[in-house]
C-alpha cells in the first residue's frame, strides 16, 4: 500500500475527508513554494498536489496559467520539483504528489520518471493527458512501485470508459466537477452527486473533487459527496496576491484552515 492509501483508510476510519491544497512548483520562486508548503498540515491540509510547470496548458484556467508561466520564466526546471521533495517531504508531514503531463513522464522515461518522484519523497502523480488506451505500461510500473497513478473522470467521460479509468488508477480518482477549465466558481453542476455517486458503486478507490471550489461554501456543499477536495485556483491566486513568501504563507494557511472548518463542519 502506498502512502496514500494508508491516508485515505485513516480518513475513512476517522470518518474525515481529505483536503488537497494545490501549488505551483517554482510560482513564483521555489522558495515560495517550500516556505506554504511547510505550514499546510498545520493548518487542515491532508495532502498537497505539486503543479510542474508546463508551457502547453492542459486544462488550467488563467490562474494557474499565468502561475506556471512565472515559474518557467524564472528559470523552472522538473529537477527543482524534485529537489523540492527531497528537501521538504519528510518536514511537511503529508503525501506530496507531482501534477504533471505525460509527455514530460514519456520524455523521461517512465521507470526513470517514477523512481525518481519516489526517490524525492512523492507518492504519486496525477497525469491529466494520459489516455486510458495508453495508461496500461506506466499502471503497471506504478502498481509495481507503490506509486499512485491517479486520473481524471470528467462529466463528459463516457461511462465505459470511467471504469476503465478507474482500474488503471491508484490511491484516488480525480473526478472533474464541472466541463471546461480550471477556476473558481460559485455554481456547481446539479447532476454532481449523482454522478459522482454511481461512480462510487463501479470502484473501491477515494473519489476527490477538483475544479471551481472557489471558498468554504462551495467546500462545504461538495465534501459529503467526495472522499476528498482538491483546491488549486483559489490557492494560486492567494499567493498570486501577497507580497512575499512570507505573506503568500500566511495567506494560504488561513485560507486552509477556513476551508477545513467548513468540510468538517459539513461532514461532521
Amino acid at each position: 500500500m502506498s502512502s496514500i492509501d494508508d491516508l485515505f483508510a485513516r480518513l475513512k476510519a476517522d470518518r474525515r475527508k481529505a483536503l488537497m491544497p494545490f501549488l505551483t512548483a517554482g510560482d513564483p520562486k521555489i522558495e515560495t513554494t517550500a516556505k506554504v508548503l511547510a505550514e499546510l498540515q498545520s493548518s487542515g491540509a491532508d495532502l498537497c498536489e505539486i503543479g510542474i510547470p508546463y508551457s502547453d496548458p492542459i486544462a488550467d484556467g488563467p490562474v494557474i496559467q499565468a502561475s506556471y508561466q512565472r515559474a518557467l520564466e524564472s528559470g523552472f526546471r522538473l529537477e527543482h520539483a524534485f529537489q523540492l521533495g527531497r528537501d521538504h517531504a519528510v518536514g511537511a508531514g503529508i503525501p506530496m504528489v507531482t501534477m504533471v503531463s505525460y509527455s514530460i513522464i514519456f520524455r523521461v522515461g517512465l521507470e526513470k520518471y517514477v523512481d525518481q518522484a519516489q526517490q524525492a519523497g512523492y507518492a504519486g502523480a496525477i497525469v491529466p493527458d494520459l489516455l486510458v488506451e495508453e495508461a496500461d505500461a506506466l499502471s503497471e510500473i506504478c502498481r509495481k512501485k507503490d506509486f499512485s497513478l491517479i486520473q481524471l473522470v470528467t462529466p463528459t467521460t463516457p461511462r465505459q470508459r470511467q471504469v476503465q479509468i478507474a482500474n488503471t488508477s491508484s490511491g484516488f480518482l480525480y473526478y472533474v466537477s464541472v466541463t471546461g477549465i480550471t477556476g473558481e466558481r460559485t455554481a456547481l453542476p446539479t447532476d454532481l452527486t449523482d454522478n459522482v455517486g454511481w461512480l462510487r458503486e463501479q470502484t473501491d478507490l477515494p473519489i476527490c473533487i477538483g475544479f471551481g471550489i472557489s471558498g468554504p461554501e462551495t467546500a462545504a456543499k461538495l465534501a459529503p459527496v467526495a472522499d476528498g477536495l482538491i483546491v488549486g485556483s483559489a490557492v494560486v491566486r492567494r499567493i498570486a496576491e501577497s507580497s512575499d513568501s512570507e505573506s503568500a504563507a500566511t495567506n494560504v494557511s488561513r485560507f486552509i484552515a477556513e476551508l477545513r472548518e467548513a468540510i468538517d463542519g459539513a461532514t461532521s
